[in-house]
């Protein structure tokens, strides 16, 4: 594997050498070789290539990557230029606009997202083609836990967004006492209409990095 920079191997490196790793890693090389995978593999770890750790402001947690062709390329709910925006991004957007009135962009890439300090992490790596959370039994559940519990050890006042059952079972990996940790359900379809929309987490992150004397995050991607 490439380093991925930004601090990141130092933090990582103990769970990179983990024999769970392995195990993980020997999974997915036997996958890629037998079944259609999404992410590409030389995009599994993107979330991090984008966000270094010094720069980390806010963690959205997703479950697992989307699993249709030309969607998912590392980052949670995001997915490349050109490609039509799924219901839950959609959602994103909505609330986005009823929190900050910004307008749904037309593209779903999030990078700027990211590059702005906003990690974008699923909390299952990987996933066969057309077969939502077929990886989320692989060890990706042990290892992006330990990446949450890392990210609160070692960063000060960031901004985790939990939207979800799955997401926020993991509200125990960080210390609320350093961080702010928001919650609510959903965007998807079945379930933004039980706290999703009119959570208005995005002026909430904003205003408590103002709090901490951080830059805040231009959600807007129509720019």
């Amino acid at each position: 594997m490439q380093p991925l920079g930004g601090g990141w191997d130092e933090l990582l490196a103990p769970l990179f050498a983990d024999e769970r790793y392995t195990k993980i890693r020997n999974f997915l090389k036997q996958e890629y070789a037998t079944k259609t995978i999404y992410p590409d593999m030389y995009d599994l770890y993107n979330c991090f290539r984008l966000t270094p750790l010094n720069q980390v402001k806010c963690v959205i947690l997703g479950q697992d990557p989307y699993h249709e062709p030309g969607q998912a390329h590392g980052l949670c709910f995001s997915v490349k230029p050109g490609i039509p925006l799924p219901p839950s991004l959609q959602n994103i957007f909505k609330e986005i606009n009823t929190d900050l009135n910004i307008t749904q962009p037309n593209c779903g890439d999030l990078t700027k997202w990211a590059e702005q300090g906003v990690l974008l992490l699923n909390t299952t790596l990987s996933v066969r083609a057309h077969q939502a959370n077929s990886h989320a039994n692989c060890g990706w559940s042990w290892f992006t836990d330990a990446v949450i519990k890392l990210i609160s050890d070692h960063t000060t006042n960031t901004v985790f967004l939990l939207w979800g059952s799955n997401a926020r079972s993991k509200a125990p990996l960080i210390d609320p006492k350093r961080h702010l940790i928001l919650q609510c359900a959903h965007p998807s379809p079945l379930s933004s209409y039980r706290g999703f929309f009119g959570c208005r987490h995005f002026s909430q992150t904003n205003h408590y990095l103002t709090q901490h004397q951080k830059a805040t995050i231009d959600w807007d991607l129509n720019n």
